[in-house]
């Protein structure tokens, strides 16, 4: 069968049938302002930019390809698709699809009976860069590789073009006629971004690699070199469009742990970084942002904020900084060096000499990230909890659901959001973003967290407290009591407040981070790549929290026929998931409180999606869906009820909790065809009921998008959601 896929699961680094109650919780209304934090950028009018300049701007690594439907496109291809191809809708703050009017004058659903029909009315001026007018033949070209009835196109997705029945031109000129075998409510979705023909005419045109470039394009900017690590745009000299305000954007591939000493050195100029990297950058910054930082809660920028004053030491390019801020860091990193042989050395003398060194250090460190401001937006990414239903104890909706109930959702959001002075609310939907129209609270299909019902959810499941053995840490450094072996007579008391606990953590958190140079990132804006080995073998098991107090809690380990229930937690072990293990040691700790012990297994990163998340390889995980404005669409493979192949395995789509029902495919099934745009929202929000009552995925927070951005560039940030609009970026004059 086809499978449709639009949404690729991504790795969080420091960093997808009971009865319903009556639901209740927050809501959004469709119209409004987008709520706090769902977007920061630097505005600016136009007519304040340069009209030249460079932007570099960071990518996780380089795209290897350039076409946004292929199998191994990433966000960087998306990206890079934006600036230099058609986008018939765009995303505004909140999410909600936008006609673009620099290609489209009109588009609407002209017939619903027989069949569904929609009219795109291009602008008169659209032309691809070779000149030749954009036209119905580049829409059935696309149409026509990505519907899936051609196995040489090897396409990502071919959601929504399976559903078309033709393509043709309208009755009138410029007007392309687009009819439907099924209807579609996601149609916007659509043709965005729209190739050339001659990409989509020709399978190994379609497959090409990204070295291959792009020799069409129709955006205000277009392809003008790609290599091993950089690709680098100019301007469409026939756009027709707003002129763009840089000469040139190049994205530089630079991983997420080099991405501090990149911007220190003057390398880039917008990248999204992690939360240690963020906080020295707000520690540089004057006034309040600089106290914020040193507290921990600042507030984040408000939304469309003007970007404050440079200072009047950058130029249009950044290239006095640029040359500048490299001497600095390449100097700092010398005196760095020094200071940890003088520290060595442990003389007094020797000491003065180190302390004198980091002193240098400090300050050159500050200068050079004093060039940069940072943006903080509550990202279109959320991350989940997911339990593997397939086989084990979690094949028992009881023991997904207890597990579910023993989660504090709102400690989790806390720990990672409140840091960065972000809205600190738990995500309670799989299919929307706080903000996004028709966004609704549904856990409490679940139920608020309770340690009680969880248990009696465990003990109808057959799994109960007594018999031998107690809770151990998960180092296995304890006796059958929960003490800890090397101190018999702990200090440590039960008592401690869990904020205590949270500061606690924090701080070692940080710390640790710290110590890592300062540069591993905690968010990652490309897919997950998945590569690496088939198994943990020789990974041990992650001690949890259990070093973190004295001694743990004596609650005894539920037993089932005499069996301990352990669920393996498995989670990626590399300097850029620092907070995804805090996050994970967090929730082993919320579940020891239940009677149920977690040996969490840390694994290669490069390993931990295609070896385990899409191989079933885990009970429990943490990993992160990027958000849509079409869930109908791009919801559905992630929840779709696995079916079995011809050859007995089981077909998951994009599935990998294997948890599904009838009924979610059904609701989303009537809300692809529900025309009606809040009767189709209606139906997206009872199969996210389901979702949650399924307890499959448990939905934690949004991600935190944290963008360095230079001083004096505008009309960037942290988008959010929102779609950048390329050609006013630039660099105040």
């Amino acid at each position: 069968m086809p499978i449709t896929k639009r949404r690729r699961a991504m790795l969080l680094a420091a960093g997808v049938m009971l009865p319903l109650p009556v639901l209740t919780g927050c809501s959004s209304d469709d119209d409004g302002p987008p709520p706090r934090a769902a977007w920061d950028i630097a505005s600016a009018p136009r007519s304040g930019t340069a009209g030249t300049g460079t932007l570099r701007w960071a990518l996780d690594a380089a795209p290897t390809t350039l076409n946004a439907f292929s199998k191994t496109a990433d966000t960087g291809t998306q990206r890079i698709a934006g600036a230099v191809l058609p986008s018939l809708y765009t995303l505004d703050a909140r999410g909600r699809p936008q006609r673009n009017g620099d290609y489209l004058t009109s588009a609407d659903v002209t017939s619903t009976d027989p069949k569904q029909v929609v009219v795109f009315k291009l602008n008169p001026k659209v032309v691809w860069s070779d000149g030749r007018p954009i036209g119905a033949e580049d829409f059935q070209a696309q149409w026509k590789a990505l519907r899936g009835t051609d196995e040489k196109y090897g396409t990502a997705r071919n959601a929504g073009y399976d559903r078309i029945a033709k393509v043709e031109p309208g009755d009138k000129e410029h007007e392309v006629k687009v009819t439907f075998a099924k209807p579609y409510t996601d149609w916007r979705s659509l043709f965005t971004p729209l190739y050339p023909k001659s990409v989509m005419g020709n399978p190994a045109v379609f497959t090409a690699a990204a070295s291959k470039g792009l020799a069409v394009g129709a955006g205000p900017f277009m392809v003008r070199r790609v290599t091993d690590s950089e690709v680098t745009l100019v301007r469409n000299p026939r756009w027709w469009g707003d002129r763009a305000r840089l000469s040139r954007v190049v994205f530089k591939a630079v991983p997420a742990e080099k991405r501090a000493e990149a911007l220190m050195a003057g390398r880039l100029d917008l990248a999204e970084v992690d939360r240690t990297t963020a906080r020295r950058i707000q520690a540089t910054a004057p006034g309040k942002q600089a106290a914020g930082a040193k507290r921990g809660s600042s507030a984040p920028g408000k939304a469309g904020a003007p970007e404050a004053s440079a200072g009047g030491r950058e130029t249009s390019t950044g290239g006095r900084e640029t040359a500048s801020g490299g001497r600095e860091a390449d100097e700092a990193t010398r005196t760095g060096a020094g200071r940890e042989a003088a520290g060595a050395e442990g003389a007094e003398g020797a000491e003065g000499v180190a302390t004198g060194d980091a002193d240098k250090n400090r300050s050159r460190t500050t200068r050079a990230l004093s060039r940069f401001t940072l943006r903080k937006a509550l990202g279109p990414a959320y991350t989940q909890l997911a339990l593997n239903g397939t086989k084990g104890p979690l094949a028992d909706e009881r023991v997904r659901r207890a597990v579910a109930r023993a989660i504090d959702r709102k400690a989790l959001a806390k720990l990672v959001l409140k840091p960065m002075g972000l809205p600190s609310e738990p995500l309670g939907n799989h299919l929307l973003m706080a903000g996004q129209p028709g966004y609704k609270d549904h856990s409490g299909a679940l139920g608020d967290p309770d340690t009680n019902a969880a248990q009696s959810l465990l003990a109808d499941a057959g799994w109960r407290a007594g018999g031998t053995g107690r809770q151990k840490a998960l180092d296995g450094k304890t006796d059958d009591r929960g003490r800890r072996q090397s101190d018999p007579t702990a200090t440590a008391t039960e008592s401690a407040t869990d904020g205590a606990t949270d500061a606690a953590t924090d701080s070692a958190t940080d710390s640790a981070t710290d110590s890592a140079s300062g540069t591993a990132s905690g968010t990652a804006s490309g897919t997950a790549s998945p590569t690496a080995s088939k198994s943990a073998s020789g990974a041990s098991p992650a001690a949890g929290d259990a070093g973190r107090s004295g001694r743990l809690r004596e609650t005894a380990v539920v037993r089932k026929k005499g069996r301990p229930l352990v669920l393996r937690f498995v989670l990626p072990d590399d300097r850029t998931a620092a907070q995804l293990g805090t996050v994970g040691e967090r929730i082993a700790r919320m579940l020891e409180k239940i009677g149920v012990r977690t040996e969490i297994t840390k694994v290669s990163g490069e390993s931990y999606f295609r070896d385990h998340i899409a191989t079933g390889d885990y009970d429990l995980a943490l990993y992160s869906w990027p958000a849509s404005a079409y869930p109908a669409t791009d919801a559905r493979p992630i929840y779709a009820k696995p079916q079995p192949a011809a050859d007995g395995s089981l077909v998951v789509e994009q599935n990998y909790t294997r948890v599904g029902t009838d009924q979610i495919d059904q609701l989303f099934d009537q809300a692809l065809s529900e025309l009606d745009g809040g009767a189709s929202r209606s139906l997206v929000s009872r199969a996210d009921a389901r979702i949650w009552a399924a307890a499959g995925s448990i939905p934690l927070y949004q991600r935190p998008q944290l963008i360095a951005m230079r001083k004096g560039l505008v009309n960037a940030g942290a988008f959010g959601f929102a779609t950048p609009r390329y050609q006013d970026i630039g660099f105040r004059r």
